[in-house]
């Protein structure tokens, strides 16, 4: 029997492999740029961003902190940045002086980003940088710094790996390309 999400996908762009072995990657030198730092606060950006940060926390020796946001360009289906971004669900803990390290699933157009990271900087944290498992260089709109990119990739729309397609398929192990016509309302 074919699994659920086969029918949507169009092919595995990044593999688990090659998935974990880019993170383990990315957390050793995210040890080495932070050795010796007290205060590392990684920030997800839900909901994408959670089984990257997951992954990415346990390769870390630096002790750190957890927190979460949400922030958000897209409507729920949506595959389109809707222009304005707002925040769905702000953080705990205070940023200011501390270091923090946004990891995010992936930056298209950069809006959602760049709202973001404003935010922050406005809250006056010691160092603010960003860690993104997926960049789509193409499709930016807004010029963002991106510190630490896992995988650049071409302007596909993509699900699994914290990902959705229309909510659904987040817990696959790889990053997957949805086919033009998938939808899953049925």
């Amino acid at each position: 029997m074919p699994l659920e999400y086969e029918k949507y996908l169009q092919e595995v762009l990044i593999d688990e492999a090659s998935l974990q072995s880019r993170i383990a990657q990315l957390g050793a030198q995210i040890n080495l740029d932070y050795a010796g730092c007290k205060n590392l606060l990684l920030l997800c950006v839900l909901k994408g961003g959670v089984m990257f940060l997951s992954d990415l926390s346990r390769h870390l020796n630096v002790p750190h902190m957890i927190d979460f946001m949400a922030a958000s360009s897209y409507g729920i289906g949506g595959r389109q940045s809707a222009g304005s971004v707002r925040i769905d669900m702000d953080m705990r803990l205070d940023v200011k002086d501390k270091h923090v390290l946004v990891v995010e699933d992936i930056i298209d157009s950069g809006h959602t980003l760049a709202f973001v990271l404003k935010t922050l900087r406005n809250r006056e944290p010691a160092s603010l940088k960003l860690c993104a498992l997926l960049n789509k260089q193409s499709r930016r709109e807004v010029d963002i710094k991106v510190d630490y990119i896992g995988f650049d990739i071409e302007n596909k729309f993509v699900f699994g790996y914290g990902l959705d397609l229309d909510e659904r398929f987040r817990n696959l192990r790889f990053v997957g390309v949805a086919r033009a016509d998938a939808a899953t309302d049925e």
